[in-house]
C-alpha cells in the first residue's frame, strides 16, 4: 500500500526543542494526512486535554499522492483536540502548503506545549527555528504573511497563520494558508493561538521521492479537460436549485428558501470572478477569486456555504456583501460558515435579519472578542440559549448549507459524524441532489439504505483525507483508479478509512461524547431517524450508544 514517508517531528514549544519518531508502522496501517494524525493523535494527546492547554497536540500531516503532480493534491491535513466540539477533530486545507511541508522531509509535524512568548515556528529539512514576533500581536492573516515575505522572503505558500480569532481564542478560528485558504470549522485557529503561536512555516528539499503509478497522469488529463459547473461557480453552483428544492437554509435555519436567491447565486459569483483559481498542481480550477470595482471588494469565493451563512441564513441580498463578509474572515483567521451562522443568530435575536453593517461590525468584534463578540465567540452550541434563540448544532458543530429537512440522509450524517454537522465528513448530499448519475443516486426522502451507504462514504472520505486527494475528485475517481494509485484492493483502502471513524469515535466517547449527542433539532420531522442511527452503529460494530466497544478498536501499531 502507498503511504507517505518521514518520521514525526515533534517541535515542544515550552522548551523550544524538537524530538524525532520512526512512524512507519502508523504509515503503513493508516496511508498518511487524517488516517495518520488521528493514530497519532489517540495514542499522544490525553483522553482528558483542555483543547486550549498544553497538552493538545496540533499535528500537520501530508499523504503519499503529495509526491505526485496530480490533480486534487494540493492539500494539508490538521488534527487536534476542537475547542468548539471537544472532541478529536481533523480539518484539511488546499492551496500550496501541502507540497512545502512534504518537503521538510518528515511524514508529520506536531506542535505540542505552549510558548511564553508569541513565535514563528520555522520547519525545514535543516533544523527548526524559533522566532519571537512580539510586533506580530493581533496582527491580521495579511499582515503577519506580509512580514514573512518581507523579513525572510517566505511566500504565502508555505505558511500556516493565525489572525486575531485564534489568538484571542475564538472557538471556531481558522489556521490559514495561501492567505485565503482555511483550515476551518472547528476552531484549530484557536489551538495554535493558546500555544501561542503566531504562524508555522515549511520549506526544504527533502520531498519523499515516491513511484506514482500513470494512471495520476490520467486524472490530471481529465481533470483538466473535462467541462464543468465548479469551474466558472465553485461550489455556490447548487445554491439555485437547494433553493428550488426548499433546501437553502434562510433566517436562521427558520426557513428553506430564499426569495433574494438570484442576488448571491452562482451567476452572481461568476459575474464577479476575475481569473482562474486553483490549488496546487491541480488542473480543475475550481476556486473563485472575485472582486467588484465600484465598491473595491476582492476576497475568494464565496463558495456555497459561506454564501448560505452570511446570505440566506442572514437575510443578505447582495454578493458583494456576502464577499465583503468572507474577505473580512479570511483577514481575521475565522471559520466563514460557523461566524456567518453565528451572526445570523445574532441577527434573528435582534430581528436585524439584512443588516451588513451590523454584521461587519460582529465580525470584528468576534475576532477579537469585545463587547458582544466576547459572546459570539463561544458559537452557537454555548450562547443560543443566552441569546433566546434555537440551538441549530450538533456536538456544538453549527450545520453547513446542505438542507438535512430535504436530504435525510444528509440529516444523518450530520447526526452521527464525529465533527458535527458538517457537509464534508461523508459528503452525503451529494448522493441525494438529482445531479449524480443513477447507479449512484438515492432518493431525498426516507433512509432505507442510507445508514450502510453511509458507513461507505464515511470511510471514503477518510480515506481521501488520508490520500490526501480532494473530495471534488469524485467524478474522476473509481475503485479501480484508488486500487491502482495506492496499491492495494479496495476494501482494504476503505478498511483504513473505518479504522480512522472508529479511532475519532473512540477518543471521543473517552472524553464522554456518544450516542446521546447524535441528536438533530429538527428529528421529529424525520420519521426513522433513531432506526437509521441504530443500523449505522451495527454496521460499525459499535455498541448501541454509539459507543466503541474494545473488540472493535483497531490495535496500536506494534
Amino acid at each position: 500500500m502507498l503511504h507517505s514517508t518521514g518520521p514525526l517531528l515533534t517541535v515542544h514549544l515550552g522548551d523550544r526543542e524538537t524530538s524525532e519518531t520512526d512512524i512507519t508502522e502508523v504509515q503503513e496501517r493508516y496511508i498518511g494526512g487524517r488516517g495518520v494524525g488521528t493514530r497519532l493523535a489517540h495514542e499522544r494527546i490525553p483522553f482528558d486535554a483542555d483543547p486550549l492547554g498544553p497538552e493538545n497536540r496540533a499535528v500537520f500531516t501530508t499523504g503519499p499522492m503529495q509526491a505526485s503532480q496530480m490533480s486534487f493534491t494540493g492539500r494539508t491535513n490538521c488534527t487536534a483536540v476542537s475547542p468548539l466540539t471537544d472532541g478529536l477533530l481533523s480539518s484539511n486545507a488546499g492551496g500550496f502548503m501541502s507540497r512545502h511541508l512534504a518537503a521538510t522531509g518528515y511524514g508529520a509535524v506536531e506542535l505540542t506545549g505552549e510558548s511564553d512568548e508569541l513565535v514563528v515556528v520555522h520547519v525545514r529539512d535543516d533544523g527548526v527555528e524559533f522566532e519571537t514576533v512580539p510586533d506580530l500581536r493581533e496582527a491580521t492573516v495579511p499582515e503577519t504573511t506580509a512580514y514573512l515575505e518581507t523579513e525572510h522572503d517566505i511566500s504565502s505558500d508555505r505558511t500556516a497563520v493565525i489572525g486575531p480569532a485564534g489568538e484571542n481564542e475564538v472557538r471556531f478560528a481558522s489556521i490559514m494558508t495561501t492567505e485565503e485558504r482555511a483550515f476551518g470549522r472547528g476552531g484549530l485557529g484557536a489551538v495554535l493561538g493558546a500555544k501561542n503561536v503566531k504562524a508555522v512555516t515549511f520549506g526544504g528539499e527533502s520531498a519523499p521521492d515516491l513511484e506514482i503509478p500513470a494512471t495520476a497522469n490520467e486524472i490530471h488529463r481529465e481533470a483538466a479537460t473535462t467541462d464543468h459547473i465548479m469551474k466558472e461557480q465553485g461550489t455556490v453552483a447548487v445554491l439555485d436549485l437547494a433553493n428550488e428544492m426548499d433546501g437553502l437554509p434562510s433566517y436562521y435555519f427558520s426557513e428553506r428558501s430564499f426569495e433574494g436567491a438570484d442576488g448571491i447565486n452562482g451567476d452572481r459569483v461568476a459575474e464577479k470572478k476575475y481569473k482562474k483559481g486553483t490549488c496546487s498542481a491541480c488542473a480543475f480550477a475550481c476556486k473563485l477569486p472575485t472582486r467588484d470595482e465600484e465598491r473595491g471588494v476582492e476576497t475568494e469565493g464565496p463558495e456555497f456555504e459561506v454564501a448560505m451563512a452570511f446570505g440566506s441564513n442572514s437575510g443578505v441580498d447582495d454578493i458583494v456583501d456576502v464577499m465583503e463578509s468572507n474577505r473580512l474572515c479570511d483577514e481575521y483567521g475565522l471559520d466563514a460558515i460557523s461566524m456567518g451562522n453565528t451572526v445570523a443568530a445574532y441577527l434573528d435575536a435582534e430581528e436585524e435579519f439584512g443588516n451588513r453593517e451590523l454584521i461587519w461590525d460582529l465580525v470584528e468584534k468576534t475576532a477579537y472578542r469585545e463587547g458582544v463578540g466576547d459572546t459570539l465567540a463561544e458559537g452557537i452550541g454555548r450562547i443560543h440559549d443566552e441569546l433566546g434563540v434555537g440551538n441549530w448544532s450538533v456536538k456544538n458543530m453549527d450545520f453547513a448549507a446542505h438542507e438535512g429537512r430535504l436530504l435525510h440522509g444528509q440529516a444523518l450524517s450530520y447526526a452521527v459524524a464525529n465533527r458535527g454537522a458538517d457537509h464534508m465528513y461523508a459528503t452525503f448530499y451529494s448522493v441525494e441532489y438529482p445531479l449524480v448519475d443513477e447507479d449512484e443516486a438515492m432518493p431525498p426522502s426516507g433512509f432505507e439504505g442510507k445508514a450502510e451507504r453511509l458507513v461507505e462514504r464515511e470511510n471514503l472520505m477518510a480515506l481521501n483525507d488520508s490520500g490526501v486527494v480532494c473530495k471534488f475528485s469524485r467524478d474522476f475517481m473509481t475503485p479501480e483508479r484508488y486500487e491502482l494509485l495506492f496499491d492495494a484492493d479496495f476494501e482494504d483502502l476503505l478498511a483504513v478509512g473505518a479504522r480512522t471513524v472508529t479511532l475519532e469515535r473512540h477518543f471521543n466517547n473517552r472524553r464522554g461524547i456518544d450516542g446521546a449527542d447524535d441528536r438533530l433539532p429538527y428529528e421529529d420531522e424525520l420519521p426513522g431517524l433513531d432506526d437509521a442511527i441504530e443500523t449505522y452503529y451495527d454496521r460499525r460494530g459499535w455498541n448501541d450508544d454509539g459507543t466503541v466497544p474494545e473488540s472493535a478498536l483497531p490495535a496500536p501499531p506494534a
